[in-house]
């Protein structure tokens, strides 16, 4: 692979801005891309946490994404999250391109999301709660903004500081933001739009009773069975769409533990994300529910697009 061209972190960003991301999000859903015919990524543990294997294929493109998840990294100084993608032409399976793989997925988690929310959340959402205060956090402000008129966002995190750091981000450009930890957050969730939920908690981070009917609610921050961001009640009340069932079923604890809990059965998920751009998912009266993993067709087709476009 040698002289393989490697587009970083800000290369990334300047290629594919993240309301271009989730337009061309949208535009390989319809299309035909099925997100039900992902290859389901494999999970291996190791010592220090977790790798990750996450091949998707088209036509034109293949790609992978190797991920390592490192939980003791964040004390160290480290990112939590590492990993690399490796862009092949689909036909020669040729190496194309290396791109920066963090970069990558705060890239396309956000993008996802927001495309999520461009066609669950109310036109005039614009209360935004966030639940943490890392990269996902800020790149979802980022992306509900491209697509909602959002102007106050209440920022939710374990440490105040880091919490009021991402505020002070969030005031720089133009908005209303508070920071809080702990207990105020009910308050924020009660009055809230729209809800981005992107922490490493493995259990519910607030009452699901207090989402009023209309809110949107998304959780992006577990890609595992056993656990979860959002509790059973607020699952139980809400139209849940999902990137996809298969996916949903094998790694979205928000969704397999009410199932187990017996709160909602397999027939709740009201349809997953293709669907929603279809049209094919009709809301009900009480919160809406986009429940992310994260999957590897969504890293191919914007690693393609940042490709295509530094050629």
């Amino acid at each position: 692979m040698t002289g393989l061209p490697y587009l970083d972190a800000g290369t990334l960003e300047r290629l594919v801005p993240v309301g271009r991301a989730v337009q061309i999000l949208e535009d390989a859903l319809r299309g035909g891309l099925d997100p039900e015919a992902t290859p389901q990524r494999p999970v291996v543990d190791v010592p220090a946490g977790q790798l990750l294997l996450m091949p998707a294929a088209t036509t034109r493109y293949a790609g992978v994404k190797a991920v390592s998840i490192a939980p003791g990294n964040p004390e160290r100084g480290l990112p939590r999250i590492q990993g690399t993608y490796l862009l092949f032409d689909g036909d020669t399976l040729t190496p194309l391109a290396a791109l920066d793989g963090i970069a990558l997925t705060s890239l396309r988690t956000p993008a996802v999301s927001a495309l999520a929310v461009r066609h669950l959340a109310d036109e005039g959402a614009r209360r935004l709660v966030v639940f943490g205060s890392g990269p996902q956090a800020w790149g979802h402000v980022l992306a509900f903004m491209a697509v909602r008129p959002i102007d106050e966002v209440t920022v939710v995190g374990r440490d105040l500081g880091r919490a009021e750091a991402l505020a002070d981000r969030c005031r720089a450009l133009g908005l209303t933001a508070r920071a809080l930890i702990n207990g105020p957050e009910v308050d924020a969730v009660a009055r809230a739009d729209l809800v981005a939920c992107c922490t490493t908690a493995r259990e519910p981070l607030f009452p699901g009773k207090l989402a009023r009917d209309g809110v949107t609610v998304v959780a992006v921050g577990s890609h595992e069975p056993g656990a979860r961001e959002l509790d059973g009640d607020l699952v139980a009340r809400a139209t849940v769409v999902v990137e996809a069932r298969a996916a949903a079923m094998e790694e979205a604890g928000d969704v397999i533990i009410p199932i187990r809990h017996g709160t909602i059965t397999t027939g709740h998920l009201a349809g997953n994300l293709a669907e929603l751009i279809a049209g094919g998912v009709v809301t009900g009266p009480g919160p809406r529910v986009f429940k992310s993993t994260g999957m590897a067709w969504e890293d191919l087709v914007v690693a393609a697009a940042a490709y295509e476009a530094w050629t």
